[in-house]
């Protein structure tokens, strides 16, 4: 399917355009009265913008139905499924697809795009955007995949894989951890309040009880709220390993020691305002109480506004942070911030959490796996 607009004087003198490059069986898509030229933005002069289409293999109705009757009498002697029935279903499927898209397109460019692409890779820009994608980043791997491809024609499913080439080729240069067990003795979750710490420190703790066969101990320095430390008390009691609740510096200094002989200790931090510098400091002392033996988890979540995520994520940073989680995967349909963060921080995302269940709603993912959640939506809704 090529699509082209065209920009006229009048309809036409748009519609002699159309039928010149694309011949009498192109279809206008959509019309609209632009302005454009003018000085100082006065005397702008009127103009017909028009967005045209021509399927390059059209289709017609009789020939369709001629490889259906053929199709039909070659299987009665064969006495086999009629196969290529099927294929022409799958054809009639691939044009209400391309029906779909164009439908899509027509609903997102009625206003007058504000970048240079052409209209398919604007399309698929805008829908990066939609995703919460940086705009910089976004428009670099448009641009980049338009570089490598060029102005031709090119089908809607070659163009999404061109740039989900694109997206995992930027994610392959983030390392990402191949062995998801912890590394180090001490395993500290730091994040803002709300985001599921605590459950998201239970399932990699259970994890690598059942997969790593390690031995195990919790401690839980948020005393703040009641709720926190009854919650790993319980996951505690579930999974059968001790724990310790730290009030203090020295205390938490005394549980790592009691702990010493395990083989890693799972620390569940303070979700407290983010923003606040006394909090990171004290933090910050925590973490690096015991630094050459400790690995340090950032906790996001994918439901946050894209601004805030970024804001967590340049505060943490000030901690020595290794590795990053994100978590209710299953709260929303919006999954920019995987890519962003991963370039940001030049950190692969370790896991992703899509549930409430312990310790089976957790994903190890692959640079793949995040590449095709990015793209899902726009796959779906073409």
């Amino acid at each position: 399917m090529k699509i082209i607009k065209y920009t006229a004087n009048s309809m036409p003198d748009a519609i002699n355009q159309i039928r010149k490059e694309l011949g009498p069986d192109a279809v206008i898509l959509n019309s609209r009265e632009i302005k454009q030229g003018g000085l100082f933005g006065m005397f702008k002069k009127r103009q017909i913008e028009v967005l045209a289409a021509l399927d390059n293999q059209p289709a017609t109705t009789e020939k369709r139905k001629q490889e259906r009757t053929s199709s039909i009498e070659q299987n009665k002697t064969k006495n086999t499924p009629p196969r290529a029935i099927k294929n022409t279903y799958e054809d009639q499927s691939t044009v209400l697809r391309e029906i779909s898209h164009l439908k899509h397109m027509i609903v997102n460019h009625t206003m007058q795009s504000e970048t240079q692409f052409p209209l398919d890779y604007d399309l698929v820009y805008n829908y990066l955007l939609e995703q919460e994608v940086n705009s910089e980043l976004a428009k670099d791997i448009i641009t980049s995949v338009l570089e490598q491809h060029g102005t031709n024609q090119v089908t809607t499913d070659a163009l999404i894989e061109h740039v989900k080439t694109e997206i995992n080729r930027r994610l392959h240069v983030v390392e990402s951890r191949e062995n998801h067990i912890p590394q180090k003795k001490i395993i500290q979750f730091v994040g803002p309040t709300g985001v599921g710490k605590t459950t998201t420190l239970a399932k990699v703790a259970a994890n690598t009880m059942i997969e790593g066969k390690k031995k195990i101990a919790f401690i839980t320095t948020d005393t703040y709220r009641i709720a926190a430390i009854d919650q790993l008390k319980t996951y505690a009691k579930i999974l059968d390993v001790p724990i310790k609740v730290a009030y203090s510096a020295s205390e938490y200094k005394e549980a790592l020691h009691h702990f010493s002989h395990y083989d890693h200790i799972f620390v569940d931090t303070a979700g407290r305002n983010f923003r606040e510098e006394k909090y990171l400091s004290q933090l910050r002392e925590l973490i690096e109480m015991d630094k050459a033996h400790a690995e340090t988890y950032l906790v996001l979540s994918l439901t946050a506004k894209q601004k805030d995520i970024i804001d967590i994520h340049h505060q943490f940073n000030k901690l020595p942070v290794q590795n990053i989680i994100f978590t209710k995967l299953d709260e929303t349909e919006t999954f920019g911030s995987l890519l962003n963060i991963s370039i940001a921080a030049e950190k692969g995302i370790t896991y992703i959490t899509n549930g409430q269940d312990v310790p089976s709603d957790i994903i190890t993912p692959t640079n793949e796996y995040i590449t095709d959640l990015i793209v899902s939506r726009y796959e779906k809704n073409d």
